[in-house]
């Protein structure tokens, strides 16, 4: 088999390995954390409100903060720092009650399938999913859609990342903290928007399409794209990894100056 470019692939979260529909789960996430504050004295509106400035903020900056500075910073702009022990309060939220938004979504198998191909030949993996929650979180998202949190080497959330997508910084940062050129990578995903912004720096693409959101109108002719049976069966057809990546940091990486 003719050896592929690609040291890494990169993948998509909601909607690629995950078949969830993101406003279902976004109005489920939102009802839940509400009425877990509410059950301990918190006031869910106030409390909603700095949620939504802290997401609004998330998606806006552009300093280098890390995504949870910018989240927490403005989310106290609107609720009271000392109310609550706050870390404690969310991260007992995000171990336990998360968890139970996700208790009927039905796992797409061929996403575990392609997962577990590609990690057999040697394809180092970065779960590039939009950066707005705690690694907690994400790892329940994984599991439900049936996958190993391991098999990742970096998996972004909102205390490693300083961008959000489609901002190129994002995808930016990435390729650093993976120590490669956009050439070297694979980026697997289902949104023509968020995802395929990664073609701006020369990654490639390959667009999954059972869950397709496609607000920009693109062309799909321009990139590689099937269901996601078919995106397993392809990764199957790939040859090992002969280059892999080393080394990729799970961390926070550093803005180029």
């Amino acid at each position: 088999m003719e050896q592929t470019p690609y040291r890494a692939v990169f993948f998509d979260l909601d909607g690629t390995l995950l078949p969830m529909d993101l406003g279902e789960f976004m109005q489920s996430y939102f009802e839940r954390l509400a009425a877990y504050v509410a059950a301990r004295g918190i006031d869910p509106e106030i409390f909603t409100a700095g949620l939504k400035k802290g997401i609004k903020a998330m998606a806006a900056h552009d300093d280098g903060r890390l995504n949870a500075e910018a989240y927490w910073d403005a989310f106290f702009e609107v609720v009271d720092q000392d109310a609550t022990d706050w870390a404690k309060l969310v991260g007992e939220f995000y171990e336990h009650d998360f968890g139970e938004i996700g208790k009927n979504v039905v796992p797409d198998p061929h996403a575990a399938r392609a997962i577990e191909t590609l990690r057999a030949k040697g394809y180092p993996l970065v779960l590039a999913t939009m950066p707005m929650f705690p690694l907690r979180a994400v790892k329940w998202r994984l599991s439900w859609a049936g996958i190993d949190a391991d098999a990742f080497a970096r998996i972004t959330n909102y205390e490693n990342s300083t961008s959000v997508k489609p901002k190129l910084d994002y995808y930016a940062e990435n390729l650093r903290a993976a120590g490669l050129k956009s050439e070297d990578v694979l980026m697997v995903g289902n949104n023509t928007h968020e995802d395929l912004a990664c073609l701006d720096l020369g990654m490639d693409a390959y667009l999954v399409t059972d869950h397709l959101l496609d607000p920009v109108k693109f062309d799909l002719s321009r990139v590689k794209h099937s269901s996601m049976a078919e995106f397993a069966a392809w990764a199957e057809a790939l040859p090992a990894c002969e280059h892999p990546a080393t080394g990729i940091d799970a961390g926070p990486i550093a803005r180029e100056s």
